[in-house]
């Protein structure tokens, strides 16, 4: 038999997971109506009341957020409670190098670390596991919101955050690790340094269990993942703005569990906001059901996925999604931190030697991404002296990491020697194959 967390909700009837959901979010709208001078204002802008809303059918009267809404009401100004309710804030940067600040009461915490431990417990994850956390802490959901769910769950934590690779290796061994949480492309990298140390994680580990996530991933990585390491790979999900990550694929590997009692979820085609058929490919949209600190309405996530309709073999009756194919914007992801073009031209900017162009190139060099930013300089900075060069290129780099919160690779070309447009220009060259 399946391992539940919460077994009357997981398996409760669809037909009542969608009563619950309407009362939730009926409840919802006049919260934030009454809370949100911001969803107020959006609400009479689009002529919508609390009292319209009376059936799920109904969220489509309702307007979209977005995350611009988040920047231009930073940095707290979408909250629905004093910040002497809060319990935290996590952060994210954005297009203007402004973060996006979120904000959690206790019981949202409580409720974010819940939908990870029915998500850990899915895939046979218990109190008797160690779970080692390798996603960044801090800002960043990443690591925390592992980290509570873990705890939540009963299962022991292992905080290493990312890097210094082989100490995590020597840990993962000593303190009989068995599961791990991490980007994919960081979990490939402890396993090529595994290999060059003599390591292997069949014989000399207990790991069993890999949540990955963060970045995109293909189903033929997975597969690698698995073959080199013996372990099972599970998809984890979730953004800052909705909490962190939150939804896991269960044991039996056929999508990702959305928790209905906590989510409302919407696949809507990018260009027209219309819903797609279940199956198809389409924009993830979704209402926060039990947020309190920052309750989102119809919130356009911007990644891409599907809908599947099918029951799941392991009772669950929670809607599910596919793995996150891509997104409908020009955000990248590099080894699990988000990177938008507009950073990197508001870095570049404030740089008197930089001219007018530059061209992001991401690529996957072994295990790891890696990006390459080549920058034009202006006619006047360019130099014969090597040690000039250098020290240019130094500054550049430490600014774009300061923002970027990622070591990039900087090279400096010949002013002219980046293609123009005359209308929209191409900043990135992806050659990932993903």
């Amino acid at each position: 038999m399946p391992e539940y967390w919460d077994p009357e909700i997981e398996t409760m009837p669809v037909e009542d997971l969608k009563k619950l959901q309407e009362e939730k979010l009926k409840q919802l709208v006049h919260y934030v109506y009454e809370r949100s001078p911001f969803y107020r204002k959006r609400f009479d802008e689009h002529g919508v009341k609390p009292e319209d809303i009376q059936t799920l059918e109904d969220v489509r009267k309702l307007p979209f957020t977005v995350k611009q809404d988040l920047r231009d009401t930073y940095p707290t100004g979408m909250f629905c409670v004093p910040n002497t309710d809060l319990a935290r804030f996590h952060a994210s940067s954005g297009t203007t190098g402004k973060p996006t600040v979120v904000g959690y009461t206790q019981k949202d915490i409580d409720e974010w670390a819940e939908s990870l431990a029915r998500g850990f417990t899915s895939v046979g994850m218990g109190e008797n596991d160690i779970l080692q956390v390798s996603y960044g802490y801090g800002l960043f959901t990443g690591g925390l919101g592992a980290h509570y769910g873990s705890e939540k769950l009963g299962a022991t934590v292992l905080p290493t955050s990312s890097g210094n690779t082989e100490r995590q290796l020597e840990l993962m061994k000593d303190l009989d690790v068995t599961a791990i949480a991490c980007t994919p492309s960081y979990f490939l990298y402890m396993i090529e340094t595994a290999r060059k140390l003599g390591i292997s994680f069949r014989d000399e580990t207990k790991l069993k269990i890999g949540f990955f996530g963060a970045e995109p991933w293909s189903e033929e990585l997975k597969k690698r993942i698995e073959a080199e390491s013996g372990i099972k790979a599970y998809d984890i999900y979730g953004t800052s703005e909705m909490s962190g990550p939150l939804f896991t694929e269960c044991s039996a590997q056929c999508g990702i569990h959305i928790w209905a009692d906590k989510f409302l979820v919407e696949i809507l085609d990018p260009e027209t906001g219309e819903p797609v058929p279940d199956g198809e490919s389409g924009e993830l949209v979704i209402t926060t059901l039990t947020k309190e600190a920052l309750p989102l309405i119809r919130y356009r996530v911007k990644d891409l996925t599907r809908k599947l309709s099918e029951p799941c073999p392991c009772g669950r009756t929670h809607p599910r999604i596919t793995r996150i194919s891509g997104r409908s914007d020009d955000m990248i992801i590099v080894r699990g931190i988000n990177v938008f073009p507009g950073q990197v031209e508001s870095v570049l900017m404030k740089i008197p030697e930089v001219g007018n162009h530059f061209m992001i190139i991401v690529d996957r060099i072994g295990p790891l991404d890696s990006m390459k930013i080549q920058i034009e300089m202006h006619e006047s900075a360019f130099s014969d002296k090597m040690s000039d060069m250098m020290a240019l290129k130094r500054k550049i780099s430490g600014a774009l990491k300061s923002v970027l919160n990622l070591a990039v690779e900087v090279e400096l070309v010949e002013h002219g020697s980046l293609p123009r447009s005359e209308g929209k220009s191409k900043k990135v060259i992806d050659k990932r194959k993903v």
